[in-house]
């Protein structure tokens, strides 16, 4: 007898690939956030399975800060010509020297608050009507409080109190016009899950989330690579020692933490992430600027 029972990242895999179908189903021009990070990753590899042997029905957004790691846009570049997908690129820089957005100055300064204007212009110049996410409950308490289907207003918006309900995994992708969803297929995966599951499906990588020897400093109890984007203090300049470290998100250069770890395979980084006490965005020093900052900046469009 053939046996039907799914294990529990088969179950996710299932719940996500559903909602990726729903979204080619209700909205006309969907559209799929890429950062480069492992969540972002996991998202592709999940619309290969939805819809093979066809393409990925819809084009990947990468809101390029220009404080990228080298290997996150060696990777994205690779993905692309790999799948054969569409890449539209928002560019941060262009941004600012238009004149449309003004960079932080000072020792602090990062480009993460920035990328806000520059996505929603995006989705505004693509029409884009869904924009799907690799954003998951686990990371951080304001994104517990998304839907699948998030609503956004023609601001692109959010209101966490005028969400839709989601009984029955019932989704209701009705809006007027001007308004789009954002939508996050993995929002039930934990870090765990998400390790597990590349492991078992053998999906390739960036070497960033290997352990790997680089020049780091310390800054408020996370240490940040070091880089040109990264304005340090002459204490920190000095400070500024090689050792093994690898990231377990990944983002702007300026705003993402790197951890100590031996971790070299995936294997390693399973152990690692199953007896870890703090989570992987506690490295990010752009969600340390108030208590609600997530929050905040999610209402005002970001991922």
């Amino acid at each position: 007898m053939m046996s039907y029972h799914l294990n529990h990242l088969k179950e996710l895999e299932s719940e996500s690939i559903f909602i990726m179908r729903e979204v080619a189903a209700q909205f006309e021009r969907p559209v799929l956030m890429f950062s480069g990070g492992k969540d972002s990753i996991l998202m592709v590899h999940l619309a290969r399975k939805a819809f093979f042997p066809a393409n990925i029905p819809f084009p990947l957004l990468h809101v390029d800060t220009g404080h990228n790691f080298p290997e996150t846009i060696e990777y994205r570049d690779k993905l692309v010509r790999e799948t054969g997908t569409r890449l539209i690129v928002g560019s941060v820089q262009e941004a600012i020297d238009s004149g449309a957005i003004v960079e932080e100055k000072g020792y602090n300064a990062s480009r993460n608050y920035l990328q806000t204007h520059v996505l929603l212009e995006e989705l505004e110049k693509g029409k884009f009507d869904a924009a799907l996410g690799g954003a998951r409950r686990d990371e951080e308490k304001a994104r517990a409080k998304e839907r699948f289907f998030s609503h956004r207003d023609e601001f692109g918006q959010w209101d966490p109190k005028n969400q839709r309900p989601e009984l029955w995994n019932l989704f209701n992708g009705k809006k007027n016009y001007g308004e789009h969803f954002r939508v996050f297929p993995i929002s039930n995966w934990t870090e765990l899950d998400v390790w597990m599951y590349l492991a078992m499906e053998e999906v390739e990588l960036p070497s960033l989330y290997f352990a790997h020897e680089r020049p780091v400093f310390a800054r408020e109890g996370t240490l940040l690579a070091d880089c040109e984007y990264i304005h340090k203090r002459p204490e920190e300049a000095a400070a500024v020692e090689t050792r093994m470290v690898r990231c377990r998100t990944i983002g702007d250069m300026t705003c993402t933490g790197v951890w100590e770890s031996e971790a070299k395979t995936i294997e390693d980084i399973i152990k690692e992430v199953s007896i870890a006490r703090k989570t992987e965005r506690g490295g990010r020093t752009d969600d340390k600027r108030s208590e609600t900052a997530m929050e905040d900046r999610k209402k005002q469009g970001y991922f």
